[in-house]
Parts: C-alpha cells; sequence; structure tokens
C-alpha cells in the first residue's frame, strides 16, 4: 500500500488536488467575508432554468456536493424567490419561460442582483433570438453579473458570485 501512495504523490495527483483545494477554500473564504458584511452571514439564491440544457444545473448541483459543499460559506439555494437575494439564471430564456421568468423577477426582494450563468444566459448561445427563444436573460430582465462558459464550473460561479459581491 505504501508502495501505491508514493507512486502517486511522484505522478502529482496528490498535489494538483491540493492546489485545487487550496484555491477553492481561499476563494470560498473571500465569498463568506462579503457575505458575513453585506447579507449578515447568508446568502439566498434562486436559481431559475430559463430554458437550458441542463449542463449549468449540473455544475450548480455540484456546489451543494460534498467536495464543494457551497454552504459553509453561507452561500443557499432557496425554493422561492420570495426568499432569495439573488436569482442565477441558466439559458437562453425560451419563449415559454419568457412570463415566468418576469414574474420571478417581480417576486424577488429588492435590493436584488440577477446573474446570467452560462454562454446561452449571457448572449444567447447558439440558440439565440428566434420564435422559439428571446435569446440573452438581458433581453428579458435586467442583468447584474455575467458567468460565461459551456457549462461555467463550480469554481467559476463561485467567482461570479464574489464579483456580484464586489460590484
Amino acid at each position: 500500500m505504501l508502495r501505491i501512495l508514493d507512486k502517486i504523490r511522484r505522478t502529482g495527483i496528490i498535489t494538483e488536488r491540493a492546489a485545487r483545494d487550496t484555491e477553492l477554500e481561499a476563494l470560498g473564504k473571500q465569498v463568506k467575508r462579503h457575505i458575513d458584511r453585506s447579507f449578515a452571514g447568508s446568502l439566498a439564491i434562486r436559481a431559475v432554468d430559463a430554458g437550458s440544457c441542463n449542463g449549468c444545473e449540473l455544475e450548480i448541483h455540484a456546489l451543494n456536493n460534498p467536495y464543494y459543499a457551497v454552504e459553509r460559506f453561507g452561500v443557499h439555494f432557496v425554493a422561492s424567490p420570495r426568499h432569495a437575494d439573488a436569482l442565477l439564471v441558466t439559458g437562453p430564456v425560451s419563449r415559454h419561460m419568457e412570463a415566468a421568468l418576469k414574474r420571478t423577477y417581480a417576486a424577488t426582494p429588492n435590493p436584488k442582483w440577477v446573474i446570467a450563468c452560462g454562454d446561452c444566459a449571457c448572449d444567447g448561445g447558439e440558440f439565440g433570438v428566434s420564435y422559439t427563444s428571446c435569446g440573452a436573460v438581458e433581453n428579458v430582465i435586467p442583468v447584474d453579473v455575467t458567468i460565461p462558459g459551456c457549462p461555467p464550473k463550480p469554481t467559476e460561479l463561485l467567482r461570479g458570485l464574489l464579483a456580484a459581491m464586489q460590484a
């Protein structure tokens, strides 16, 4: 068993993971500092799928898994926009979701942020504007922060939250 661990150490697998872990911890501590200062220790986010392929949702769900455990930094996902401080919107806004997204935005108390997550939410992606798609989220509701990527990694999502809090 000891030989296997020595071989893993020599190949760098452990060091890569340790570097990732320290980056995540440093980023998480920055997020936590801003949340403690501005939100009394808890940031509530309502995720809205406005017509995505679910790629972004998988990365958002990864934030809650034991590896990222974003709740330890004070970030919580809520089921109601009435409890939310921010909306995290994914996908190009389909025509069928346009009214629902506007109602969700209206139900979210002020002050609020809207974060467009993923290339489709940022600029319409490969779908653009058509008879079935409104395109980017900003074509329907005002957007404060965009997080590009197809899909953005969980660490990029944390960086986007940090950018929203620093703005």
